[in-house]
């Protein structure tokens, strides 16, 4: 066992490490204590663990603010509710909660999500096309596994969530990042990479409230991207876990709801609207592609844990939905402007900040300088955050933007973990 202060030194070289792209595989084996043996297969021998979730180690210190995670407020949990719920299910219908179920998902609770997606225009009346899946990042294993050979294209936005880049990673995908600007994926740039990669599998995007930067894709660049879409005839895969967290403008519809091809996947999930443990999510898609990945399912998860649907469906059922978002919505925006009005008040007016209209992140960007740098000294002072070089396509990539995250910390490290970010940036800028 590592004593906290090798562990400390070892999560501070990783991140180090990371930015500076020197040594990583080294560290990270030897963080794990495993000594790298040739058993492994060629799509997972170069795969690494997240930095994220090996920051999440380090970040379980009390002391240490972490605005490096990416978790609902604790504060948002509807602990006693769930309680009841589960309680309820486990006297009532035991053994339908324990026993196997059918891959597709708890029929109850696929019921509800088609009449809800009909209802946003992301579904056809009488359509089946629905699985239920572990959380959203089961989606993008699935929708990879089952559209994408190896050796094939997959596009996303640069930067973008790091669970789905390793994701597409471990099978064997070639990844093409394009760039963003403030209306969401750069139109041109994307016009460049899919004529240049004529065998790309799919387009990954978040639309809503970005991971990491925060950003929302407007409606014109959604109708764009989705002509574009249909113009080199390549699926959209629209991953959207904080369309719900709005807390600022005006909704937007989805580009599945806009489709009228059958090129949309779409990835949901009650990760960020009720709980991440319970990994329940969705997807909604082609009808032979949503029948690839239940058959796919079968070879793997077999189906969602079942009791976690039926709570689910029995907190969507018996729970006002709708009240309990807007509970979140406000704990978020209350964080959001927190932040970043301390951000504002305590920070270098040269360091830039995305401003959300909802999710959980903001993105920051240095005017120059050596992000790395800037990184190792917040981790000295307890403040973790993620470079974000993290989030692209090519780790190597040089980057000046790092993610922070308001959902998880309290309002008082929130206030803490600024000023002592303010204290670190006024060494190196005005």
């Amino acid at each position: 066992m590592f004593a906290f202060t090798d562990f400390f030194t070892l999560t501070r070289n990783l991140v180090e490490n990371f930015v500076e792209s020197e040594e990583n595989e080294r560290l990270r084996n030897n963080f794990k204590g495993i000594k790298t043996m040739n058993v492994f297969s060629d799509r997972i021998k170069n795969l690494q663990p997240s930095v994220i979730r090996e920051m999440f180690k380090f970040t379980a210190d009390p002391s240490v603010i972490s605005f490096s995670a990416g978790n609902p407020a604790p504060e948002a949990f509807p602990l006693e509710k769930i309680a009841e719920l589960s309680d309820e299910i486990l006297r009532q219908e035991p053994v339908n909660a324990l026993q196997y179920s059918i891959t597709e998902g708890y029929p109850k609770l696929r019921e509800w999500l088609k009449s809800d997606m009909l209802e946003k225009g992301l579904f056809e009346a009488n359509g089946d096309e629905l699985v239920i899946t572990s959380g959203a990042q089961q989606v993008m294993e699935l929708v990879t596994k089952t559209i994408c050979n190896e050796g094939e294209t997959i596009i996303c936005e640069a930067p973008s969530f790091i669970g789905s880049l390793n994701c597409f990673r471990s099978y064997g995908a070639k990844l093409v990042g394009v760039s963003m600007d403030d209306e969401g994926i750069a139109l041109k740039a994307l016009e460049t990479a899919l004529s240049e990669n004529r065998r790309s599998a799919f387009i990954y995007l978040i639309p809503n409230f970005q991971n990491p930067t925060g950003k929302t894709m407007s409606l014109k660049r959604r109708k764009e991207v989705l002509e574009l879409a249909y113009k080199y005839n390549v699926i959209i895969l629209e991953d959207n876990p904080y369309g719900e967290l709005r807390f600022a403008g005006v909704d937007l519809p989805s580009i599945k709801s806009m489709d009228k091809k059958g090129m949309v996947i779409y990835a949901g999930t009650f990760s960020k609207t009720l709980a991440p443990g319970l990994r329940v999510g969705y997807m909604i898609g082609p009808e032979n592609i949503v029948n690839k990945a239940v058959a796919a399912m079968q070879v793997s998860t077999v189906h969602t844990n079942i009791w976690a649907q039926m709570l689910v469906y029995r907190f969507l059922t018996k729970v006002d939905f709708n009240e309990h978002i807007e509970k979140l919505r406000e704990i978020y925006k209350r964080k959001c402007d927190l932040m970043l009005n301390s951000l504002k008040f305590s920070m270098p007016l040269s360091i830039g900040f995305t401003e959300p209209e909802g999710g959980l992140f903001i993105w920051g960007t240095l005017p120059y300088g050596d992000l790395a740098s800037f990184c190792r000294a917040a981790l000295d002072k307890k403040v973790a955050i993620v470079p974000g070089n993290a989030f692209l396509v090519d780790e190597r990539e040089k980057s000046l933007s790092f993610r922070l995250n308001f959902s998880t910390p309290s309002e008082e490290q929130i206030e803490k973990g600024v000023e002592i970010l303010a204290e670190v940036t006024k060494k190196y800028y005005n």
